[in-house]
């Protein structure tokens, strides 16, 4: 007893439009307890379609579609569930009228095509769109064979599913369980070293573990399956617990949690502010601050020295040593994070400077190298050495500078006195 989800559209194939309507199903079966193993995405082709189906049907109870169920002639979905099931399509009048109603009341009248979106399987019902103008249905062709079809818009699709789909769901028994999971994050070991570290916990049935590798970060998703959030979370708790004894100070936060947000809530509790000076990531770290609400009370502001004379006009770096050593180097790094910690008299100041890349790749100093300083409060620096490696790209590489730096805070700002780190 296990649910497929379907979606219908050579838009989705073609990646034209991000299929957000799986990630929402998902979460959603996630919190009815139902059981989810497939996804299958499929163009606008009968045939096609009807494969599907054939190998759906073999494996899934519950089918959700979404997409195909517009006027035009490549919008194929009921068709082509009726005809694999041989049955019957029929005209409902009550769509009818549903549909003309909504054209009148933006001035306009029904066209013809529209009434295709009338038709459905005989002894279907229809699922209402309160927004649109395709109805879905929900059908159960044979025993032990549900199948319910969506808009392919999201906001639409989002509706009916909670005010329709749900309850039917819930009706036919589903929901008494649910699926609740943590997703854990960690910054600074990679996937591999803590699947080590925890593999014993991975043949665990209830609450289960899986690792997933992330952009600059690895996760562990811990979950369980229980009558309710609270039997869930108490099933968890001790799994999640042994993996941040394991993980240390690798363990940053979860779920939602980004370096970002704990370490403005660090920030904050520690009544310290923040000032950065960035030249590789052009002002990825202050976007990374800036995007959690409140961040003004300890992020002060920053300095983009991309530019050698923004180095030493703003940020006072001494331009004899940036002659001898160039802007990536160990000893700018910390004489911009020192000047842009006096700059804007804060109590931490963070300093990158790097080779994002692609130009600028040497045998010294290649794509991928970067320096990250930090200025505590006592005016003591750290300064560390990073090498992503050129292969990553300008993007991924800019990205992974700013985490770098905001881990480097997180953990100063845990151990109070960094000496004890590192």
């Amino acid at each position: 007893m296990s649910a497929e989800i379907i979606c219908i559209g050579t838009e989705l194939l073609l990646g034209d439009i991000l299929n957000t309507n799986c990630q929402y199903l998902a979460q959603e079966l996630a919190k009815l307890g139902i059981p989810h193993y497939y996804q299958t995405v499929v163009g606008d082709n009968l045939s096609r379609i009807h494969q599907v189906l054939q190998t759906a049907i073999s494996r899934s109870s519950i089918l959700i579609f979404t997409g195909g169920l517009g006027p035009t002639p490549d919008d194929l979905t009921t068709e082509a569930i009726a005809s694999f099931f041989s049955v019957s399509l029929i005209e409902d009048p009550a769509i009818i009228e549903d549909i003309s109603r909504k054209f009148a009341s933006v001035g306009r009248k029904m066209t013809p095509s529209n009434r295709k979106q009338a038709l459905v399987p005989q002894g279907a019902i229809t699922l209402p769109n309160p927004t649109g103008t395709a109805p879905g249905i929900i059908w159960q062709p044979q025993d032990g064979i549900s199948i319910m079809t969506f808009p392919g818009v999201p906001s639409e699709m989002h509706r009916m599913w909670q005010e329709t789909a749900v309850p039917f769901l819930k009706q036919e028994g589903w929901g008494k369980n649910i699926i609740y999971s943590e997703m854990m994050r960690f910054r600074g070991i990679g996937e591999s070293a803590l699947a080590e570290k925890v593999a014993h916990l991975f043949d665990s049935d209830n609450p289960t573990v899986a690792p997933y590798a992330g952009k600059g970060e690895v996760r562990l998703r811990v979950a369980a399956k229980a009558a309710s959030k609270t039997q869930a979370e108490s099933l968890i708790k001790p799994v999640t617990t042994e993996i941040k004894n394991i993980a240390g100070l690798n363990y940053f936060g979860s779920n939602d949690d980004t370096l970002a947000s704990v370490v403005g809530k660090l920030l904050q509790d520690a009544q310290q502010t923040l000032s950065v000076a960035e030249s590789c990531t052009g002002g990825g770290l202050g976007a990374m601050l800036t995007e959690i609400p409140g961040s003004s009370s300890y992020f002060l502001g920053g300095i983009i020295a991309y530019a050698n004379q923004v180095k030493t006009g703003q940020l006072n770096v001494n331009e004899p040593d940036l002659m001898q050593h160039g802007a990536v180097s160990e000893i700018i790094a910390k004489q911009m994070a020192l000047g842009v910690k006096r700059l804007m008299q804060t109590d931490w100041g963070i300093s990158i400077t790097g080779i994002a890349g692609p130009t600028g790749d040497t045998e010294n100093k290649p794509v991928g190298l970067v320096y990250i300083g930090l200025a505590t409060p006592n005016n003591q620096t750290i300064i560390k050495e990073y090498r992503f490696g050129k292969g990553r790209g300008r993007s991924l590489i800019r990205h992974l500078s700013s985490c770098s730096a905001l881990d480097l805070l997180r953990r100063s700002l845990i151990k109070k006195v960094e000496q004890e780190y590192f």
